[in-house]
């Protein structure tokens, strides 16, 4: 039963449903990407064959060159340019075997359209010289010379142009001297050829001494001229020609191909048999006491692949032929197959072919049979598709001809072996090999050894065209730490692995940057370089194809803390209530010594800490081990000397603040002490988790709550009642005139307000340093000044057997936050302020018993009321730039 592919279809890009037909044949947009894939299967095609890789061809029109080949698993992309756009058909097909299939049109023929277009024309004396109009000089023809005409199209490749000659006139209309007709587009360019200029002086009115022509071109089928890109349909202005007659020559015009230099192709895809498709490295272990087990495609049939150089290789190779014979036996037609695979795969190589034959038979009859077994070689590979236009095959004759002057065979001696090696045809070839940057993967190892394993797949050296050094079918690794490389003839290797720093090491300070190594002033890496060299992509085989670099897996931790152990300051007035009065004697205790001491000594309660801590050989393979650990740090509980002295300063503002006119001995003021924490840790670690490369992670954490804090608390009964509560707290009045409103005038009320402020610091951010839009958290840092008012109110009265007698308790608070924050999100580290304000809002309760003869009633009233609306400001944030 046949198998194969039996149809192919357009699966995605830009087609012309106008101008196609299903299935047979598309026109599409230039410029666009257009994906084929298989659209039907031949009944014999198995599940697993359908997976395999097939050989797409772009090939002529007609079927007879292949363009170009290339395998693939997932289809083929195709775009053209708006210079080959027109009325010529390229043919597509799909195979399993790479051979084409002239019986069932299994493909779909793809042309492009685009606006017919003159880019551009010149007249030349020679092919493909320069213009005439535009050389330093003005260059004049006479009538006989033979010129060459040269259009650069878009949208008429294949088409047929009609192109018409016209003499510019001055004091007259222009006019039509010749019509070239039948002039082919090829490639998207007109080369013609014109010989026959002397019969235009038969057709130039009046002729002067110099004229000029220029020339306009119609489509043959549209009948339409054709413009260039500033809409003007005239061309080529001007060719001078001088009265004067060069050769009565009228030869006619030939229309020429375009001149192709073929030279060896320089591309990123790559398609030589000998090849590898993917790298993979396998990192199983045990980090922190848990499983981290990491696999990462180093590689994947060149995506992102850094070039490095395309150095030129000459490649050879030889079949050979019996006695007498031209036919290509079974090893050298597989031969030949292997280097026409590689040749259609690889656009622009020019191939010689040189036949040779032996000594025996005459000289002349053995230079012909020569000739024929180039030529048949040539017609092999003309046959499977490549242009015969790369090929130059040539018949060199004889080795070390024997053959006297006379023309007789003088065979001077026989040795078979040697006449074997000479009946042979020569295949020789350039192009450019594939040499890539090596591809760096970093990772993370103990002191000791752990395995890392790099895994190959589709590695193969079939067809390998290195010759006698050809590529091997193994994986190595080679290091300095290593007495002897470590290799395999597998597709995959385990190998060991371990970073500089010894478990011995005391104090690895060294390190303290985990990817250098401050002694030596370089990395701290260890190097690996694994070789899995092949024609494809790594040809070099003195290259490594990947460098392992090996880092420690040190983590480095900083701790600082400081406590204050008292207030900063205390105190409060001799006015305010009793039991507030003993409750600030207690603490004022505290504050006062530590006041007292700080004058004398400049030192403070306190307790202040500093550590650092690293830890190594977090990593292993199989059970988890505790890490290698040093911890540096000094820890003082008692006396700092000198610390902060902005706070005594604020100490001596108690005593103004209590004994200010406005308080009049009704205040208590307080400085809450700092209380101060900062963490940072720095260690490498693979980000993001599919990455070739390692990043030092940065976290830090900030906390400082508060870092100053301050509040003052004063009784505003008095104040009230002379300059109305809204003077003090908004929103205040209304609460306390609606008490009074309910109590009347038998109310006694206690009014404290308290204003309190500070700066307070919070927060933690993950960065990490090669990838910045990664990093998360934020510390934010903001000022609060918070108003409340504390109301207390009671009353006693009666009117005849009626009697009152309650409590209202109410509250309104407000607060204002400022300050800046720190943080980031996907699109990187950002700074942006903050505002807030709070509002004002008033909750208050009054509770009240009603007394009347010997029948008592609690009632109780609740409210709550929003005295003014909160608010924020929306800041917009800045993102730090890490490319400056």
């Amino acid at each position: 039963m046949a198998k194969g592919v039996k149809k192919i279809k357009v699966t995605s890009g830009f087609t012309y449903p106008k101008m196609s037909v299903l299935g047979q044949r598309i026109t599409i947009k230039p410029g666009e990407w257009v994906q084929f894939e298989v659209d039907e299967w031949l009944p014999g095609t198995t599940a697993e064959e359908k997976k395999k890789e097939l050989i797409w061809m772009r090939q002529s029109g007609d079927r007879k060159i292949i363009i170009y080949q290339v395998p693939s698993v997932i289809g083929y992309r195709f775009r053209i340019s708006k210079q080959l756009c027109g009325s010529y058909f390229y043919y597509i097909e799909a195979s399993m075997s790479g051979k084409r299939d002239f019986k069932n049109n299994t493909g779909i023929y793809v042309k492009g359209w685009c606006e017919p277009k003159i880019v551009s024309s010149k007249w030349s004396t020679q092919k493909g010289s320069k213009s005439i109009k535009n050389s330093n000089k003005v260059n004049y023809i006479s009538y006989g010379h033979i010129v060459h005409l040269n259009l650069m199209t878009e949208g008429l490749n294949g088409n047929t142009l009609i192109i018409e000659l016209w003499n510019q006139q001055r004091a007259k209309n222009d006019k039509l001297v010749f019509v070239y007709t039948d002039v082919q587009v090829i490639d998207g360019e007109v080369n013609l050829r014109i010989e026959n200029t002397y019969a235009w002086m038969a057709f130039v009115d009046n002729i002067q001494n110099v004229e000029e022509f220029y020339i306009k071109v119609k489509d043959t089928a549209s009948k339409q001229y054709i413009k260039d890109k500033l809409g003007d349909d005239l061309h080529a202005i001007y060719l001078n020609v001088k009265n004067k007659v060069a050769t009565s020559n009228t030869n006619g015009v030939y229309n020429q191909t375009p001149t192709k230099v073929y030279k060896p192709d320089v591309s990123n895809a790559r398609y030589e048999p000998c090849k590898f498709e993917v790298i993979n490295i396998t990192e199983n272990e045990v980090k922190d006491g848990k499983a981290n087990n990491t696999t990462v495609t180093v590689f994947e049939n060149g995506k992102g692949l850094k070039h490095k150089n395309a150095p030129q290789e000459n490649i050879h190779r030889t079949i050979f032929y019996k006695f007498d014979s031209t036919i290509i036996d079974k090893d050298g037609e597989e031969i030949l197959n292997n280097i026409l695979k590689f040749l259609l795969e690889h656009k622009g190589s020019t191939i010689n072919l040189s036949g040779y034959a032996c000594v025996i038979g005459k000289e002349n009859y053995n230079k012909g049979l020569s000739q024929r077994r180039a030529d048949i070689v040539k017609k092999f590979f003309a046959d499977g598709g490549l242009d015969p236009a790369r090929i130059i095959s040539v018949g060199k004759g004889e080795v070390d001809p024997t053959d006297d002057k006379k023309g007789r065979d003088n065979i001077r001696y026989k040795n078979e072996k040697d006449y074997e090696n000479n009946r042979r045809v020569d295949i020789s070839f350039t192009f450019n090999a594939h040499d890539a940057h090596t591809i760096v993967y970093e990772a993370l190892a103990p002191s000791s050894d752990i395995n890392l394993t790099v895994a190959t797949s589709g590695l193969i050296n079939k067809g390998c065209f290195r010759g006698k050094d050809k590529h091997e079918k193994k994986v190595i690794v080679k290091s300095p730490e290593y007495t002897s490389p470590y290799e395999i003839n597998q597709s995959s290797l385990a190998f060991p692995v371990h970073s500089q720093l010894a478990a011995a090491n005391v104090a690895p300070l060294n390190y303290i940057w985990p990817s250098f190594n401050l002694l030596s002033m370089q990395s701290s890496a260890t190097i690996y370089n694994v070789f899995i060299n092949s024609c494809r992509w790594f040809s070099n085989k003195n290259n490594a194809v990947v460098q392992v670099k090996v880092f420690p897996d040190i983590k480095w931790t900083v701790e600082f803390k400081w406590n204050h152990d008292q207030p900063f300051a205390y105190s409060f007035g001799n006015k305010l209530h009793p039991y507030d009065i003993q409750e600030g004697r207690k603490k004022v205790i505290g504050a006062e010594f530590d006041r007292a001491t700080s004058k004398s000594f400049g030192e403070m309660d306190q307790s202040f800490a500093l550590s650092l801590k690293a830890e190594w050989n977090r990593i292993t393979q199989g059970r988890s081990s505790a890490p290698q650990t040093l911890e540096l740090g000094h820890k003082w509980d008692g006396k700092i000397r000198r610390t902060l002295a902005l706070f005594n300063k604020m100490k001596s503002m108690t005593e103004k603040i209590s004994n200010s006119p406005l308080s009049q001995g009704r205040a208590r003021f307080t400085i809450e002490s700092p209380k101060i924490a900062f963490s940072a840790q720095w260690y490498l670690e693979r980000a993001p988790k599919t990455s070739l490369d390692l990043t030092h992670m940065v976290v830090i954490g900030v906390s400082a709550k508060p870092l100053v804090e301050a509040k003052i608390e004063i009784d505003l009964w008095k104040i009230f009642i002379k300059f109305g509560g809204d003077a003090v707290c908004p929103g205040a009045g209304s609460i306390i005139s609606w008490i009074l409103d309910k109590l009347g005038k038998e109310a006694g009320m206690h009014f404290l307000i308290s204003f309190s402020g500070g700066a307070y610091v919070d927060g933690k951010v993950t960065i990490n340093t090669s990838y910045p839009k990664e990093t998360t958290g934020e510390v934010k840092t903001t000022g609060k000044i918070q108003v409340v008012a504390e109301f207390k109110a009671w009353a006693k009265g009666g009117v005849g057997y009626l009697g009152f007698e309650g409590e209202v308790k109410a509250d309104a608070s407000t607060s204002v936050t400022a300050g800046i924050k720190v943080g980031a999100d996907k699109n990187g580290i950002y700074t942006a302020p903050v505002a807030e304000f709070a509002g004002v809002k008033a909750t208050f309760v009054a509770i009240g018993t009603v007394k009347l003869g010997v029948f008592k009633r609690t009632l109780t009233y609740e409210g709550e009321s929003r005295l003014v609306m909160p608010d924020e400001i929306k800041f917009e944030k800045k993102y730090m730039n890490f490319d400056n």
